[in-house]
């Protein structure tokens, strides 16, 4: 048996690993001065939609519903909400904490609530941690806006 063919073999795998895809050094100066490209421009910011908000939503379901004359489930119905006295649905049990905040659920409001719910609104039984990117607080409000109309 001989194991020449077979180290030479092995010997061939092991020379092609840890390669970069870096080129191969040069003797050339005007290569060593060539700057590196320029990263690529950044992808501008996508103003959010409601059509954005609906896949969101789908965290709030479990709690929430949405239609219009929906009812109300561990959380109230949200048909509406933009625009809406806090603590207002009809036939929903709010906490104190939620009584007592008043005012109304403008976008402003929605929008800190939503980051952190429990800490915007001490006592509040709504046992969400939040929604801390502003731009997905932004589509999902956009998107409760539209079920209202």
């Amino acid at each position: 048996m001989r194991p020449a063919p077979a180290l030479l073999a092995v010997a061939f795998a092991l020379a092609g690993c840890g390669q970069s895809d870096q080129p191969a050094p040069t003797d050339d100066p005007a290569a060593e001065s060539a700057t590196p490209a320029e990263p690529a421009e950044p992808a501008a910011a996508v103003e959010p939609t409601a059509a954005m908000g609906e896949p969101l939503f789908k965290r709030c379901v479990a709690c929430h519903t949405i239609d219009k004359g929906g009812r109300n489930g561990v959380g109230p119905n949200l048909h509406g909400i933009v625009g809406r006295a806090v603590a207002s649905h009809p036939g929903f049990s709010y906490s104190g904490a939620m009584k007592a905040r008043g005012g109304v659920w403008d976008e402003a409001a929605l929008d800190a609530y939503l980051a952190a719910p429990m800490k915007n609104l001490p006592g509040t039984r709504m046992a969400f941690a939040g929604i801390p990117d502003a731009a997905e607080r932004k589509a999902l409000i956009l998107y409760l806006e539209a079920q209202s109309e």
